[in-house]
């Protein structure tokens, strides 16, 4: 395979690109989750109804809103001990992701396999919401996810299949 001059030097592999697309695709939701456990802990000793009323008001919603008074009755069920679980499931979510996108951005491959199985275990759930509402965006996780897990599947396969045929070359000129 060509390589290009600003990517290839001397002594030193290009990255996989499409396996750089994916671990920053991993460090932005890796991202995402450890902003939603900072937000979780923010809104620990807080009162919701106020903290959701001054967000309408920032966000100029207008506080009477069906939108506003949806979220403020979902906000009455919320409790710190749940507050606390989130904000912790948040911060192991993301860190699993970091470690994902980490193993993928060093093209290990325990790093492949761990986004191979985690991708795989999620991927009945997102089919799971879909049925239960479409919606663009839970179409285009699904897509993504599986994008992701059929590149990965192909990746790891090959890769054990040249295991095996050096395996096999070695056993017979041993």
């Amino acid at each position: 395979m060509a390589r290009s001059r600003s990517t290839a030097r001397p002594g030193r592999k290009s990255h996989n690109r499409l396996l750089l697309l994916i671990a920053i695709y991993k460090f932005l939701y890796a991202l995402l989750f450890f902003a939603i456990g900072v937000g979780a802990q923010h809104l620990l000793h807080k009162d919701l109804a106020d903290e959701i009323d001054r967000i309408a008001r920032y966000l100029r919603f207008n506080p009477e809103s069906r939108l506003v008074n949806f979220v403020l009755a979902k906000a009455v069920l919320v409790n710190e001990p749940l507050l606390r679980r989130i904000g912790l499931v948040a911060y192991s979510y993301a860190a699993i992701t970091l470690l994902e996108g980490v193993g993928l951005y060093l093209e290990k491959v325990w790093g492949e396999v761990l986004t191979l199985i985690i991708t795989a275990s999620f991927l009945p759930w997102e089919i799971l919401a879909i049925f239960h509402r479409l919606t663009w965006f839970r179409s285009a996780l699904l897509l993504i996810n599986l994008l992701v897990f059929l590149y990965l599947l192909r990746l790891v396969a090959e890769r054990a299949r040249r295991r095996a045929a050096r395996r096999k070359r070695r056993s017979r000129a041993g």
